[in-house]
């Protein structure tokens, strides 16, 4: 398998300037990623679903609209994950149950994205029902580890160099956590920022559609587009040093110890000053208790929204799954992890007042072998709190490979976030020697 591009690949908001402005067709740009996708994806396994000729003919499409009436991600090659429903290609959930399976409409990020001028290119490899089981997709980096999961195909192929942005899904840790292990930026906005419809529901209270892309400002433009918001100013954001705070995590979270090593130097080494603030930032010590209270609810809501397929369709489940399910739902529980999360929301937005963002590990280590997807246990008190997460990545670990951390913040602090995680990711590859 090739490596990724050590060139770097294009930003999404030049590739974007240049169609928009006229210097360069779309056409070209999705002749040149077809080729790239040829040459790596037969090692790599990024994609679910490629269509190469409809690519091609809506890039002539996109070619022939007038300057006047571009939108503001005019020819940007996108993957979606395969739980997103699309009209125009199947959408199987990764799962043999629904392969074939063609939804009658977009879902409506998918809508959003078309209307802005999206070129959507395929669909990208998801664990089963963006649960656990691994995929076929390899990390980039390293083809005998994982890529992550459960938005496998979509890091891996934008940490190829295949693709500049494409779209996840966070129900544990499934933006941060393979953007991490691969070497990207994976941002999770604030639950409920972008809406769900359309895309296969794990969990009603935590299920929430994020990006990846090669840096934050890129992901903060097609965040924007998703959520139908504006599009973010230079001008709008923040000026002066980001002040971020840092906390190591509670138990039972604990990262590898040769891993723990880099990132306690990486912290030792920006508090003695320069482009950001950081300082040590206490939360309460029953924060651990919402790694378990995510896990009860994930399980419960879904074994309710599963209940076709392991009701009618047990067979073809994972054996993994079938036992996931098998635990059966827990109503008590799942009410007890709410108002938990809420009393965490609440001592985020405290501790956190006048930081711009919270600087927390994102994965135990670098990326394992391929089969298993990591472990989200990093990841999960962040979902259920519904604040933004943004993967930075930068690091590197013991055996060379990309080991990503986060930056994470209360409810509706997402520009504060994707703005520091902007600054901090050159900092971090400075000392990672890049």
């Amino acid at each position: 398998m090739s490596d990724p591009d050590p060139s770097g690949p294009v930003r999404a908001r030049e590739l974007v300037a240049a169609h928009r402005g006229g210097r360069g067709s779309v056409l070209a740009t999705a002749q040149t990623t077809l080729a790239r996708i040829a040459d790596v994806e037969p090692d790599l396994r990024a994609f679910a679903h490629l269509d190469p000729a409809a690519v091609l003919e809506r890039a002539r499409e996109l070619d022939a609209v007038p300057p006047s009436a571009r939108g503001p991600l005019h020819g940007l090659p996108v993957g979606l994950k395969d739980i997103i429903d699309t009209a125009d290609a199947p959408t199987a959930y990764g799962s043999p149950i629904h392969a074939g399976h063609r939804p009658e409409r977009d879902a409506i990020v998918v809508d959003r994205l078309r209307v802005a001028g999206a070129l959507i290119v395929g669909k990208t490899v998801t664990t089963e029902f963006a649960l656990f089981t691994p995929g076929p997709t390899r990390n980039p980096h390293d083809p005998t580890r994982t890529p992550g999961g459960s938005s496998s195909g979509s890091a891996a192929a934008v940490a190829a160099g295949l693709l500049p942005i494409a779209l996840g899904t966070q129900t544990a840790g499934s933006v941060v956590r393979p953007a991490s292990f691969c070497g990207i930026v994976g941002a999770k906005p604030t639950f409920g920022r972008v809406p769900f419809d359309g895309v296969k529901l794990c969990s009603e209270h935590l299920d929430t559609l994020g990006v990846m892309a090669q840096d934050a400002e890129d992901a903060a433009l097609v965040l924007a587009v998703m959520a139908d918001e504006p599009m973010p100013s230079p001008a709008e954001r923040p000026q002066g040093r980001p002040r971020i705070g840092w906390w190591p995590g509670a138990s039972p979270a604990r990262m590898d110890d040769d891993a723990r090593a880099v990132v306690d130097a990486a912290v030792a080494a920006l508090s003695d000053g320069g482009d950001v603030e950081i300082a040590e930032v206490e939360l309460p010590t029953w924060f651990g208790d919402l790694i378990a209270a995510q896990q009860v609810l994930m399980r419960h809501e879904a074994w309710g929204n599963l209940a076709l397929e392991r009701t009618r369709h047990a067979d073809l489940l994972s054996p993994g799954l079938r036992a996931y399910l098998a635990e059966g739902p827990d109503a008590e529980g799942a009410a007890e992890a709410l108002a938990l999360a809420e009393r965490g929301r609440e001592a985020v937005a405290a501790a956190l007042a006048g930081y711009d963002a919270l600087l927390t590990p994102s994965v135990v280590g670098e990326a394992p072998e391929r089969t298993v997807t990591g472990d989200p246990v990093f990841c999960r008190t962040w979902t259920l709190l519904g604040g933004p997460a943004v993967a930075v990545p930068g690091l590197r670990g013991p055996a060379g490979l990309p080991l990503g951390v986060q930056l994470v913040g209360p409810v509706g602090s997402d520009a504060r976030v994707l703005a520091a995680a902007a600054r901090l990711a050159p900092l971090l590859r400075a000392l990672a020697g890049d």
